[in-house]
């Protein structure tokens, strides 16, 4: 079954901004778009290691039982260093308000993100929900408690 994200538009959105959209065929990330209210229509400029939250114009409905998980977008990362702080970022099948993404400036020189432009990837996943008990005790395995590093180099 292909589930529906329902999208509503932003009092302040421009309309005329596309759609999350895929791009190829074999895509998993559909993206997503920069849309600034009419104040910040030129865009803004991330300095180094700033971070902000750069809005799509757009709410979302995702069904129960998935989740939009947001990630960064490789061609920005690395040809300007933008990235996601909290990557993956997840929204949840109850949240209403609106979808904005959080970027970060890795790089050393200042970017800025224009109107319009594609800033990260909407991948939409089916969610597990977990039961969690406690246990007098857990099974043994061969890594045991081996933290990280512990399976090879690194």
């Amino acid at each position: 079954m292909t589930p529906e994200i329902r999208l509503t538009w932003l009092p302040e959105a421009d309309t005329s901004v596309a759609l999350p959209s895929y791009q190829s065929h074999g895509a998993a990330g559909a993206d997503l778009r920069a849309n600034f209210p009419p104040e910040d229509r030129e865009g803004v400029t991330l300095a180094p290691l700033e971070r902000r939250l750069i809005p799509t114009g757009l709410a979302v409905e995702i069904p129960e039982g998935f989740e939009m998980q947001i990630r960064p977008r490789s061609g920005l990362a690395l040809k300007h260093g933008l990235s996601l702080p909290n990557t993956p970022g997840t929204i949840d099948s109850d949240y209403r308000g609106p979808l904005g993404v959080i970027m970060i400036n890795l790089g050393a020189e200042p970017v800025t993100i224009h109107h319009g432009d594609r800033i990260a990837q909407a991948v939409v996943a089916p969610v597990s929900r977990a039961r969690f008990a406690l246990a007098p005790e857990l099974s043994e395995t061969k890594r045991g408690e081996g933290g990280f590093g512990s399976t090879g180099r690194g």
